[in-house]
């Protein structure tokens, strides 16, 4: 690191966990985020503002006003541009010395499988089952950890999906993939505000820790938050020797 990187990352050396090395392994990294919404606002800015090396930040989406109200990297003035530019635009501001790549097609299982093979992490931050399905299909074929994130109404739930153990469950585990399921959204049924820049902080904190590898993630584990009685509540989650998604890996 130069002198100028010394004194930005000052705050992370300090810490015995992080130091150097960690902060090194930060800026070496590639994470890529899939959204760029109420949680991929704030998981992005901080991934950006931690000093990760590249993030690519995929979402097809375009600024609208009703998104202004949680969407915190966008605002006023990009309405109708589209989040990704949006978003690699505040990242830079935040940190120029970053290197952002945008995309700004749907992602679909071709593409999704491309972009994780390059990558280090994968934080899924969309709002739909079928992209977090083909989002964890392609982090289970390509060993690459996955921090999942979710926000509806006063609801949150943030976990780390991490294919390299072969014990560890993986997204399918548990939420099965099924035709029937009715997915929820912002738009239909409303999400406070400061839950998704909760959610999506956690997500930035557990990828950072999943790169600098420290700490204990939350593989393993379904952190529940109820924002309206600010209530936090933990789930163990086991692996499904059934899965069609993961059951294939062999076991350590």
């Amino acid at each position: 690191m130069n002198d100028a990187q010394l004194l930005r990352y000052a705050r992370h050396i300090l810490l015995d966990e992080l130091g150097i090395e960690g902060q090194e392994k930060l800026l070496a990294a590639r994470v890529l985020i899939v959204g760029a919404g109420g949680l991929g606002s704030p998981a992005a800015m901080y991934l950006a503002s931690a000093g990760v090396g590249t993030i690519v930040l995929a979402d097809h989406d375009v600024v609208e006003i009703s998104n202004l109200q949680r969407q915190i990297m966008h605002n006023t003035s990009r309405l109708g541009r589209l989040k990704a530019e949006s978003g690699r635009q505040t990242m830079l501001a935040l940190n120029p010395e970053l290197k952002v790549e945008i995309r700004t097609t749907r992602m679909d299982e071709h593409s999704l499988d491309q972009e994780i093979s390059q990558v280090d992490v994968v934080l899924d931050c969309t709002d739909n089952f079928a992209t977090r399905h083909a989002v964890n299909r392609a982090c289970v074929k390509h060993a690459k950890p996955l921090v999942s994130g979710a926000g509806i109404r006063f609801e949150g739930q943030v976990s780390v999906f991490d294919p390299r153990d072969a014990n560890a469950p993986c997204y399918h585990c548990l939420f099965p993939e099924a035709d029937d399921v009715e997915a929820l959204n912002c738009a239909t049924t409303g999400v406070f505000a400061p839950l998704v820049g909760i959610i999506g902080s956690m997500q930035a904190a557990e990828a950072l820790k999943v790169i600098a590898q420290i700490g204990t993630s939350l593989k393993g584990r379904l952190l529940i938050l109820d924002a309206l009685d600010m209530q936090w509540h933990s789930v163990k989650v086991k692996r499904d020797p059934a899965c069609i998604v993961c059951a294939t890996r062999k076991q350590t």
